[in-house]
């Protein structure tokens, strides 16, 4: 092979090494880097004052991982920095914790939290739409065949009041009734009298027209109903002169003393929800006015496409503002009666496996663990596992701060098995895939075969002019 030939495979290997290096170099790129302070000094693995003068281990500057009981260079070729035992239990810090100077701290506005038993105040906001309360509908049918001579309400949505006219009947059935009534007016039997009473009852003839009959004495060929209640006109079916049956709707009256608003809440709300709780609505009608109500029912089965419970709620409507298919805003109220373990919600690091908090230990120390959450309210979080009552949280920069204690946390989101040490080091150790250099096949390279081991670097450069262009 010539001296050329053996030159780019120098380069080439040197290429190699040098890039794998490099990137070691910048995997250990440290938050010092980010925030400018001095890596060495400012933050560090978390060191408490000495307990004694001796050093308990020494570890690489830009890899806490990699630790030597003696003083030394780290692979990258920098001095091992000592760490000393801390005053106290270091236990109580373990891995993954960090000191800051109190510069630092400041620099990034760094604010904490005390995890304190507090109850929680949740709010459920929902939309839902206005209803006429359906336990004081009535459903106006007739109960004989017959025609309608008059109607006294034009259209739907007309307000009536109770005792009002509603239409007139004539019904063959209803002058036959009432003949028989007379007839027995007429013969003084009481039995008689009670009999043909009670049928024109069930026929639905108002008492009034009962009264009127006895006084008079006289057939009405056109009975005049009335509304049952007050309230406003709905499904309005009828005209005047139309033919209406047993089982027909005529129209129905709903009632607007009270309403209910039904809405909609979600299926991980849905345990949250329970009649009684108080509730507040808003609507586009009445802005800024909140009208106060009360959760009535909460309907048993979740609607299989939305995934989605309904929850009935009644409101108070004297004043009738409230109406039928308007559109409201929803906030119910729940507030828990045990107290639970909460943090700021800020507090916490939401990842894709796990969730986090950076506990502040003091004295500049910081840790980033990993916590299991529960309920939140919007401004608190409920924490199930991973910190006590008492402890203090980073609500402020806590991603810089985890960022570094991640390095060497206990649950090592980040760890890369280390490959070797400083004494026996090997390419595994620079990241590089394996290489056997005895065994590689130049001719991949496009070089002749050549033995590495018996390479001269004696005149390497001897053939290579500076400006000179090499093809690699």
């Amino acid at each position: 092979m010539s001296t050329t030939g053996k030159n780019i495979g120098l380069i080439v290997l040197g290429a190699v090494i040098g890039a794998a290096g490099f990137g070691a170099v910048m995997n250990g790129t440290r938050l010092s880097t980010i925030v400018g302070i001095d890596s060495g000094a400012d933050l560090k693995p978390a060191q408490a004052p000495k307990a004694s003068n001796e050093p308990l281990y020494w570890v690489a500057p830009m890899d806490p991982n990699y630790q030597r009981d003696k003083p030394g260079k780290s692979p990258m070729g920098m001095d091992l920095v000592p760490v000393y035992e801390e005053a106290g239990s270091a236990a109580d810090s373990g891995p993954g914790t960090i000191k800051v100077s109190p510069e630092v701290v400041n620099n990034l506005g760094v604010r904490t939290a005390m995890a304190l038993r507090t109850s929680m105040n949740f709010e459920v906001r929902t939309v839902g739409y206005v209803d006429y309360n359906q336990d004081e509908i009535a459903q106006v049918h007739p109960r004989v065949e017959g025609w309608i001579e008059k109607i006294y309400v034009k259209a739907e949505g007309e307000p009536v009041e109770k005792g009002g006219p509603l239409y007139e009947l004539y019904s063959p059935a209803l002058v036959n009734a009432q003949e028989e009534y007379l007839f027995a007016l007429s013969r003084g039997n009481r039995d008689l009298i009670r009999g043909a009473k009670t049928r024109l009852s069930a026929l639905q003839v108002p008492q009034r027209t009962l009264e009127e009959l006895r006084k008079t004495r006289k057939v009405q060929q056109a009975v005049i109903f009335y509304a049952p209640h007050s309230g406003v006109v709905d499904n309005f079916n009828i005209r005047q002169g139309m033919f209406v049956k047993p089982g027909m709707t005529l129209m129905s009256i709903g009632a607007l003393d009270e309403v209910w608003v039904e809405a909609e809440v979600f299926e991980r709300q849905a345990s949250m929800i329970t009649a009684g709780l108080p509730v507040s609505i808003q609507l586009d009608f009445l802005p800024g006015e909140d009208r106060e109500g009360v959760v009535d029912y909460v309907y048993p089965v979740l609607d299989p496409v939305t995934r989605t419970l309904k929850v009935r709620m009644r409101f108070d409507n004297k004043d009738r503002q409230l109406k039928p298919n308007m559109f409201a805003e929803v906030v119910i109220y729940k507030e828990d009666t045990e107290a639970s373990l909460t943090v700021p919600k800020d507090a916490v690091i939401r990842g894709a496996g796990s969730n986090r908090v950076v506990l502040a230990l003091g004295d500049g120390r910081f840790k980033s663990i990993e916590v299991k959450t529960g309920r939140s309210d919007g401004n608190l979080i409920e924490i199930l596992h991973g910190v006590n009552a008492g402890e203090e949280v980073v609500t402020s920069a806590q991603f810089l701060l985890d960022s570094e204690s991640s390095k060497t946390s206990d649950f090592k989101r980040m760890h890369v098995e280390q490959q070797g040490n400083a004494d026996d080091m090997s390419m595994d150790a620079l990241d590089m895939e394996s290489l056997d250099m005895d065994g590689m096949d130049m001719d991949s390279l496009d070089m002749e075969s050549m033995d590495m081991d018996s390479m001269s670097l004696d005149g390497a450069d001897s053939e290579m002019k500076q400006g000179e262009k090499v093809d690699l």
